[in-house]
């Protein structure tokens, strides 16, 4: 008898998982919690390098294809050319203050809570009833009059920018900017209602009248507007951060209003505008950092200062007349601590300072 034909075993190709792909809950790199994609600016990835470093897509990158979304009417993505402004790498724009989503709201409710409790406690030791009538019409009109100019900053100058930058690196700075400025608006706003509704004389809608109407306030109105209009992101940035902050911001700010309060009764306000003057020292630490990239870019560096001169020889002009035609305010207080002389020296200090760690000339005009 034949004896059967065997039919030869067929062999598969033997399947094999990594340990990942198996679900086991340890294998090689599952403790890992850093990226390879970047480099770190020192020898560990910040939180803040993790978590926002190359979210924004960027066809030099790592988009093969190029852009995957675009505008109708323009080119795709994010594009360089909003700008005059260029850079060999914008993407080595890191903020210093390393602001991404959680360290917004912890640090913004802070500011919130304290801001809080100074006011209940004022409220509770009828702190209000020791000041003057005349110091009482400075904060209704001037105080008030300034929480129009953060609005229209925030509002309309950094909440436009914010969108335009090349890399959402420097978009996220220039978002929490936005953020400051809008709360510090919202505080004065809150704190108007405050006085409006304590015992004293405090006329709660004269901040409007002044700041539409008042001779004194107009050059501030119109520098603020003026700045509302500007295409060009940086300039933008610039114009407000560098220019109109430096010489009319911190005049009013810290070298009027945080001088003479307390010789006037008044221990509220300085805590008050004081979160404003600590928002607006991060908002120049990144600002800083983001135009001495630009100006010391080895490849661009002396056609952005040159951009920069000329952004300054615009932009001072009308500075310089907004923070003189704020002069008369300093007679207001009874008790003045300080001349305008005096505080104008201070911010025109301040300012060659920031220039000159800008690798900047001083613009003609400046110390009239």
């Amino acid at each position: 008898m034949a004896s059967a034909e065997t039919t030869p075993q067929r062999t598969f190709p033997q399947l094999e998982f990594t340990g990942a792909e198996a679900g086991l809950r340890e294998f090689p790199g599952s403790r890992s919690r850093a990226y390879n994609y970047f480099t770190p600016q020192k020898l560990r990835a910040t939180m803040y390098e993790d978590v926002t470093f190359d979210v924004q897509p960027d066809p030099e990158r790592h988009l093969s294809q190029g852009w995957i979304y675009g505008f109708a009417d323009g080119p795709g993505g994010y594009p360089k050319d909003w700008t005059l402004l260029k850079s060999s790498d914008w993407h080595r724009f890191l903020d210093p203050n390393e602001e991404w989503e959680q360290t917004i709201y912890r640090n913004n409710s802070s500011v919130v809570r304290q801001i809080q409790l100074n006011l209940e406690n004022a409220r509770k030791a009828d702190a209000y009833a020791g000041w003057s009538s005349g110091w009482v019409t400075f904060v209704e009109r001037n105080l008030g009059a300034w929480m129009h100019a953060e609005h229209g900053l925030g509002m309309h100058v950094f909440l436009s920018e914010q969108r335009s930058a090349p890399t959402n690196m420097i978009n996220n700075a220039i978002a929490v900017n936005s953020a400051h400025k809008l709360r510090f608006a919202q505080d004065l706003a809150l704190y108007n209602l405050d006085l409006s509704e304590s015992d004293i004389a405090f006329d709660g809608g004269v901040h409007k009248r002044t700041w539409q109407q008042d001779p004194v306030w107009q050059g501030v109105r119109e520098n603020v507007e003026r700045l509302t209009a500007i295409g060009d992101w940086a300039e933008s940035l610039f114009a407000a951060n560098v220019v109109f902050e430096s010489l009319v911001g911190v005049l009013f700010r810290s070298h009027l209003v945080m001088q003479i309060s307390a010789r006037n009764g008044d221990y509220v306000t300085p805590t008050l505008v004081g979160a404003g003057e600590h928002d607006y020292d991060r908002d120049l630490r990144y600002t800083r950092a983001l135009f001495r990239l630009l100006t010391g870019d080895e490849t661009y560096g002396a056609a952005n200062r040159d951009v920069l001169q000329g952004w300054l020889d615009k932009w001072v002009p009308n500075s310089v007349r907004a923070a003189h035609e704020l002069q008369p305010i300093w007679s207001q207080p009874q008790d003045r601590v300080v001349t305008f002389a005096d505080s104008w020296a201070h911010a025109v200090s301040g300012f060659r300072g920031l220039l000159s760690d800008l690798d900047l000339s001083e613009p003609k005009g400046l110390a009239q």
